[in-house]
């Protein structure tokens, strides 16, 4: 059983999934069922906020980049809120903190479109 929930939240065209929990491969169906519905609505921005993740795992990173591939196909600007030291050592050492957009502040995207 997943040990991982999203909140989200719609701020003008800016969707975004607030996670919390464990993000690994019991989670990634709970994150990708989100996604799936968060692109459903067609925002010009999606974002994953990442605060709340106590725990990722490359399968976690996976549904990530999966992600940002479908936004980079759809035209969708596609960014992270960064978690805590430990979710982001993942990003790091694969070196994916390069490729991915981080903000801090999700409703600066909706101010800056």
């Amino acid at each position: 059983m997943p040990n991982l929930s999203i909140d989200t939240r719609t701020d003008g065209a800016v969707r975004v999934l607030e996670i919390v929990g464990e993000l690994d491969l019991a989670g990634t169906e709970v994150l990708e069922q989100a996604v799936a519905e968060a692109e459903a609505a067609r925002p010009d921005v999606l974002v994953l906020d990442l605060r709340g993740v106590q725990f990722m795992d490359s399968s976690g990173l996976r549904s990530v980049m999966l992600a940002a591939q479908r936004a980079e196909k759809d035209a969708r600007r596609f960014a992270l809120v960064p978690g805590k030291k430990q979710v982001m050592r993942v990003f790091e050492i694969t070196r994916m903190e390069e490729r991915l957009e981080f903000v801090d502040d999700p409703a600066s995207l909706a101010r800056r479109r």
